[in-house]
């Protein structure tokens, strides 16, 4: 799999208020107070985790009480302690970031490698340091009535499509992808959220289950890696951070993934092809990782 690297000063992670929040602002941080080699005395961030999300089956425990042994962090919880080991695997959890060895505050927790965001805590992300997730960019060209390829009229270029879904928790259009589970690999992570974000298989009967996992597995081959590594997401914080896989499933002939019946589910609201081009307005980083696909494709931006 071929692969690029988008490197991008943090933004969308700056802004206030906080995701699900009305009320919870970020310290601000400008542009030149971002990295960590800049000694900031006077930066005296939020602190934030959203209220009951330690409690989740999948999320790290808050640190009430910490002792710091190198890598390995024990937290001092519900009277028991748990040793969280980070840069490694933990388990069968993936502690290990894209951006290589992460270091960590003063009281242990890790750092962003990307800067300050102006909060610390975990906000709503379930680990401490990385979460790790996986985007399934799928596309096709735009088809006219004749069955030609659609030209963007200035410039001549073909006119890619993609699937995206709309948020539930945000309302802005995206990438229909999620988190990977512990003890997932990534591939698998890719298909799963594609087929219940953009074909809703969480609602499926069994056998409509069935179809849908061979039809996706049939279809998710020859996959080009487009972008591994930190994303710009509003849900970051100093001390934990999204990373992903993005992976292009292109369908060249239109008759396979650009057949598939889209419906939305799980997190989505709604699903659609969209034409690719320079006004997208996407979630997070998203719309980094769809110019990098019709730069791939030679098609129009």
């Amino acid at each position: 799999m071929a692969s690029v690297t988008v490197a991008n000063l943090h933004v969308k992670c700056r802004n206030s208020p906080y995701p699900r929040t009305s009320d919870v602002q970020r310290y601000p941080v400008p542009d030149d107070k971002v990295s960590w080699n800049l000694s900031w005395p006077e930066y005296h961030p939020v602190a934030y985790t959203a209220p009951g999300i330690s409690k989740k089956p999948w999320a790290d425990p808050d640190n009430q009480l910490s002792i710091i042994f190198g890598n390995i962090f024990l937290i001092l919880f519900d009277g028991k302690y748990k040793a969280i080991q980070f840069n490694k695997i933990d388990g069968i959890l993936d502690r290990t970031s894209f951006m290589g060895q992460y270091k960590f505050s003063t009281d242990g927790l890790p750092l962003n490698p990307c800067g300050r965001t102006g909060i610390t805590g975990r906000g709503v992300l379930g680990r401490w340091g990385p979460n790790h997730a996986a985007d399934p960019i799928v596309t096709r060209w735009k088809i006219d009535n004749s069955g030609s390829r659609c030209l963007n009229k200035t410039t001549g270029r073909p006119i890619l499509q993609f699937v995206s879904i709309r948020r539930k928790d945000s309302g802005q259009w995206a990438i229909p992808g999620g988190m990977v589970d512990a003890g997932e690999n990534y591939t698998s992570t890719l298909k799963r959220e594609f087929s219940e974000e953009a074909l809703n298989s969480t609602t499926a009967s069994p056998k409509e289950l069935e179809a849908i996992v061979k039809r996706v597995d049939d279809a998710f081959h020859h996959g080009v890696e487009i972008y591994k590594g930190y994303v710009d997401d509003p849900r970051n914080t100093d001390n934990a951070w999204m990373e992903t896989v993005a992976v292009n499933f292109h369908d060249e002939v239109g008759n396979c993934l650009a057949l598939f019946p889209l419906t939305a589910g799980d997190d989505a609201d709604a699903v659609r092809w969209t034409d690719i081009n320079s006004d997208l307005q996407l979630y997070a980083s998203h719309r980094d990782f769809i110019k990098l696909v019709a730069e791939l494709r030679n098609a129009q931006w």
